[in-house]
């Protein structure tokens, strides 16, 4: 009888070429450790209270106005690059 990585060669060996993309994917998501913490991590239950939506809003509105900070601005500014 074949083992368990043996069968996932055949099944691998099987798969048509237009799948061998989705198929590693799957595959690089069952060996990351950090990916497969943060996949099995709990779901966030705790509630979006007031303060978060109004912080979200003010968020939104800065945005709007075009007064949003770049993300590599944000990265330099916590790498102490700025």
């Amino acid at each position: 009888m074949p083992t368990t990585r043996e069968q996932l060669h055949e099944l691998v060996d099987d798969l048509p070429d237009d799948r061998l993309d989705a198929a590693r994917t799957v595959i690089v998501a069952l060996t990351d450790p950090v990916l497969a913490a943060f996949m099995n991590a709990p779901e966030d239950d705790e509630p979006t209270t007031d303060e978060d939506l109004a912080a979200i809003a003010e968020g939104n509105a800065a945005a709007a106005r075009g007064k949003s900070v770049p993300l590599a601005q944000v990265m330099a500014e916590l790498n102490g690059h700025a």
